[in-house]
Order: structure tokens, then C-alpha cells, then sequence
């Protein structure tokens, strides 16, 4: 039997590191009403989010509905947009 390579473990550092990255970000992911409220304190559309992150307008209203969760492709994007909107609206406090 071959010992794994040093590209193997960074392969597999790289997907831990991306899996705990989405856990981060899960767990600082609003709940639905307050993305909801985030966005529109800071005045913008759903439709300039979705742009943002890459995804169509109806998605971010499921996300702001509750009806559906950022898939792990948009949601560190996304969880980052409502961060630096409400530190915007909120003068950097939270």
C-alpha cells in the first residue's frame, strides 16, 4: 500500500477548511425575518443581492422566507453582503 502524497493531505486540509468555513458562516447566518430587515434598512433589492451573489431574485426571497437556506456555494457571499449592509445602516455596530 502507497503512502498518500503531500498533495492528498492538502486536498483534504483544503476541504476541512472549506467545510468549517460553511459552519461559520451557518452559524452566523441571520434567521429569515432579520436577513429580510437587513436589507431593506440598507434600501436595497432583492433583485441587487441576487446579482451579488450569483443567484436569481426568487432565491433570495425563499432565504428571506425561511423557505430554503444558502447552498454552501453562496452562502459565505451572501452571510458577507448582510454583514456589511447592516454595519452600513447600523454605523458598524451590531
Amino acid at each position: 500500500m502507497s503512502q498518500p502524497t503531500a498533495t492528498a493531505y492538502a486536498e483534504v486540509h483544503r476541504e476541512r477548511a472549506s467545510l468549517m468555513a460553511a459552519v461559520r458562516a451557518r452559524a452566523t447566518l441571520p434567521t429569515p425575518a432579520l436577513r429580510r430587515a437587513i436589507r431593506e434598512a440598507a434600501g436595497v433589492s432583492q433583485g441587487q443581492i441576487a446579482r451579488e451573489v450569483g443567484v436569481h431574485r426568487m432565491t433570495v426571497c425563499r432565504w428571506e422566507s425561511g423557505a430554503s437556506v444558502p447552498t454552501a456555494e453562496h452562502l459565505h457571499a451572501y452571510t458577507a453582503i448582510l454583514r456589511n449592509l447592516q454595519d452600513a445602516t447600523s454605523g458598524g455596530a451590531r
